[in-house]
């Protein structure tokens, strides 16, 4: 019989990061239940490559529909330019609470699926500046999570999952390809073209393309130009 601990919920956004996070997942032999979350992003192309992904590692993608693009204040939702090089501060492709939002969905799938694990790509280290990727960050929802629920009340603690918190870009390519992810299958770059095409420039494909070259990994990426 599958038990809570048994079964994990992983945010699957169709990223680098996901994906690999996914089969770090599936490798500790846990039930995994892929979500992805459709907030408005304007690069949907990263929609259809978490169906990809979730396909080729024998799981269902479920797939929750919210809109922050009502909210706005991001380069990813709203009618501002994703620039090809950050300035000091947090990037402008900062989606307002959007990890504690995705965060927040998937705890509630977990609590209907009475899965005791939900898995995140948060990254400490290439993380563009995010504030929703630190570890304080993660310990703060997880400790509010077992507040929150009936599972956690219940006795039934909730943990969330950050294998990639401490790692390079590059150790995360070395991990996900000893694992036999198809990176070719993923999409990370923050304005790809509707057939998902890279566009090479922004800081999602600089941090992508560097961590191929220093883990010495051919980059399967796909670039609408040269």
């Amino acid at each position: 019989m599958t038990t809570a601990r048994d079964k994990a919920v992983v945010l699957l956004s169709g990223g680098l990061d996901s994906a690999t996070v996914l089969a770090m997942t599936q490798d500790r032999g846990l039930d995994c239940h892929p979500l992805a979350v459709d907030y408005g992003q304007r690069h949907r192309s990263e929609l259809q490559a978490a169906r990809r992904v979730a396909e080729a590692a024998g799981t269902n993608l479920k797939v929750l529909k919210i809109d922050l693009r009502a909210i706005g204040g991001s380069a990813l939702t709203d009618d501002i330019a994703v620039p090809e090089t950050e300035g000091e501060g947090i990037p402008v492709t900062y989606v307002p609470a959007r990890n504690t939002v995705m965060l927040s969905l998937a705890l509630g799938y977990a609590e209907v699926l009475g899965a005791g694990v939900i898995a995140i790509g948060v990254n400490a280290v290439d993380y563009s500046g995010y504030p929703d990727c630190r570890p304080e960050f993660i310990a703060a929802f997880e400790a509010t999570a077992n507040l929150a629920t009936k599972a956690g009340v219940e006795g039934r603690a909730l943990r969330i999952h950050t294998p990639l918190i401490d790692l390079t870009k590059a150790e995360i390519i070395r991990a996900g390809s000893a694992l036999g992810v198809d990176y070719s299958l993923t999409v990370s770059c923050y304005q790809a073209d509707e057939d998902g095409r890279a566009c090479g420039r922004c800081d999602s494909c600089r941090i992508r393309r560097a961590g191929f070259e220093a883990a010495g990994v051919s980059d399967p990426t796909r670039y609408s130009s040269p």
